[in-house]
């Protein structure tokens, strides 16, 4: 792509406006004109994500319209009449967005269900089905910098697309080579055509209905309500009202919300960074609670998909960091423990599922052994968690109703992720930091019941199962030699497989890309059940494992690890020891 020629053109097109034009033409770096005009934003498998501004590799109307109007030919290829549902966060440009996106399907003869502010992610997911909508849309670029925004597709069973339809999706973008072909119409016209209707209160009030559905042990959140003291911070995103709303209806009446933090700002004004991942955005939440005395401290993210938590620990007296793999783990425990307690788990062994992704702790195999659960393991993102929901009913409905696991038929019963991430219950088909609150508070009210803190039971899990632990470092690399680095990075070690990592065999080599497990021991192989991409895992001796891929978001290249070892120091010396020297691995000049 010849990054001049193409900003000559949106420097002097009639179909770009005045202010996008006057932005270019004030660039005096080169070096950032190469960078917005060297590629097209790329319509990934999951939507788009990029950084707000005018450029071809840029967030801006130009270019989320074209994924609009090729989202809105594929629909119209498949349907007479298509809907689809739409929700935004906080970010800068996100109502804009979402705005100009329903306007562009109602161009298209497709209803748009625009909600009338800012809702979550799950939210949104849960909105497709039920408003039997063909698919749905939401403004946001999640944990991302303020300078991000970002454009997801949902399908019609509330998941985030998927193969086939996520690479037919993007042939239909690709076909759209002119920004002028990009369909449009006025609100006034939309709404007069019935084509844009404004939604809210009703499926809101649909989506907490469902949530507290699946609450365990009432009893329990009454029994503690006054003493249990939770901190929230929405990182202020979209958590605020769900979260504080739920939290009101279960009974729990001391919960404090950081104030600098609680009102909707795309800025993040007290935040670079606001990922529940990242220690320094519990900052102020922290200082609340060791003024209120909290027994638990908690943030969303701004799409609130992702949950971060810290748990008191009063024998110390120290507010203790969890993991996304301690947080999901312990949620999974809690809502397998009292699921099997009250009968609620399948009666057949195998016949219930713990879904989780290739790069999260290995010690949901041991809490699957515990429940009789079947273990479903998906590549990277939590979209392939939810789809297998979808799977699990297609293959019950397929044997006539009934649960064999031999089969296919399971029934989910939790799904989680490395990165923050989980799923309690089947309303949403995508991970649910509102829900994860749910749980987490209930679980904190129950074991407060037994006198035990989170943490103490994070500790009681790691003696019941092992001491697992994993970690991920992550190294950046911008534009487009950055790029091409990140390329190279993973073509070095594609073609220069290890032997030995941090000092331990390596037992097999996945090759995500080219579809291939090969065991080294023998040389033998063996296909890969999983759709293409680009990811390479390495199998090592004494429950060691390690992974590279690039990020899918992100101008990154991720790397993780995890050991299991007799307690938590011996595990976190072999998982330091698989760090660096995978990192040196991957290295290129």
């Amino acid at each position: 792509m010849d990054y001049k020629s193409e900003y000559i053109k949106w420097c002097t097109s009639p179909v770009f406006d005045e202010q996008t034009k006057n932005e270019l033409k004030s660039i005096k770096d080169e070096k950032e004109i190469e960078d917005r005009f060297y590629r097209q934003l790329s319509f990934g498998t999951g939507g788009l994500r990029g950084v707000i501004g005018a450029g071809t590799n840029r967030m801006n109307v130009y270019t989320v319209g074209k994924a609009t109007q090729g989202l809105a030919d594929f629909i119209k290829s498949r349907t007479e009449k298509g809907s689809v549902a739409i929700a935004y966060d906080s970010r800068r440009m996100s109502e804009e967005f979402a705005l100009d996106s329903a306007l562009i399907l109602a161009a298209n003869g497709i209803t748009a269900y625009l909600f009338d502010s800012l809702r979550p992610t799950p939210e949104l997911s849960f909105a497709v089905r039920y408003l039997n909508a063909t698919a749905g849309i939401v403004i946001t670029a999640s944990h991302n910098p303020p300078q991000y925004n970002g454009y997801k597709v949902y399908w019609s069973d509330g998941g985030q697309i998927v193969p086939p339809y996520d690479k037919l999706i993007i042939e239909e973008v690709n076909k759209i080579t002119d920004y002028a072909d990009i369909k449009r119409t006025d609100r006034k016209t939309a709404e007069n055509n019935g084509l844009l209707k404004i939604i809210g209160k009703e499926t809101d009030d649909a989506f907490i209905s469902e949530l507290k559905k699946l609450i365990l042990n009432e009893d329990a959140i009454k029994r503690v309500a006054d003493d249990l003291k939770i901190v929230y911070t929405p990182l202020n995103g979209t958590g605020n009202v769900p979260v504080r709303r739920v939290l009101k209806e279960l009974g729990f009446r001391k919960v404090w919300v950081v104030p600098e933090q609680e009102a909707p700002d795309g800025n993040f004004p007290t935040l670079e960074y606001p990922n529940p991942e990242d220690k320094k955005a519990f900052i102020y939440a922290l200082n609340l609670a060791k003024e209120v005395g909290a027994d638990i401290v908690l943030a969303t993210d701004p799409d609130a998909d992702r949950l971060g938590i810290y748990a008191k620990d009063y024998k110390s007296g120290e507010y203790i960091p969890f993991t996304g793999n301690m947080s999901g783990l312990l949620i999974a425990e809690y809502e397998l423990s009292q699921k099997r307690e009250k009968g609620l788990l399948p009666e057949i062994s195998r016949n219930g599922a713990l879904v989780t992704t290739i790069v999260s702790s290995k010690m949901a195999y041991a809490i699957a052994d515990e429940y009789g659960l079947t273990v479903k393991e998906v590549l990277t993102g939590f979209k392939y968690i939810g789809e297998q929901i979808k799977l699990f009913e297609e293959a019950k409905a397929e044997n006539g109703g009934k649960l064999d696991y031999t089969k296919g038929a399971l029934e989910y019963e939790f799904g989680y992720e490395e990165s923050y991430g989980c799923l309690v219950g089947t309303h949403s088909r995508d991970k649910d930091a509102i829900v994860a609150v749910m749980a987490l508070c209930e679980a904190a009210a129950y074991y407060k019941t037994k006198g035990l803190t989170l943490w103490d039971q994070m500790l009681n899990i790691y003696e019941k199962y092992g001491y697992y632990v994993e970690d991920l470092q992550s190294l950046t690399f911008n534009g487009a030699d950055g790029s091409q680095k990140i390329v190279s990075m993973m073509e070095n070690l594609r073609n220069n497989p290890p032997e030995k990592i941090g000092g331990l065999n390596v037992c097999a080599v996945r090759d995500y890309k080219s579809g291939v497990k090969k065991n080294l021991s023998d040389g033998s192989t063996s296909a890969i059940n999983l759709p293409e991409s680009d990811v390479l895992y390495f199998e090592l001796e004494n429950n060691g494992w390690c992974c590279v891929r690039p990020s899918g978001t992100e101008p990154k290249i991720k790397f993780y690890f995890g050991a299991k070892g007799k307690n938590s120091d011996e595990a976190g010396k072999t998982v330091d020891r698989i760090r660096e020297n995978l990192i040196n691995l991957a290295a290129v000049e």
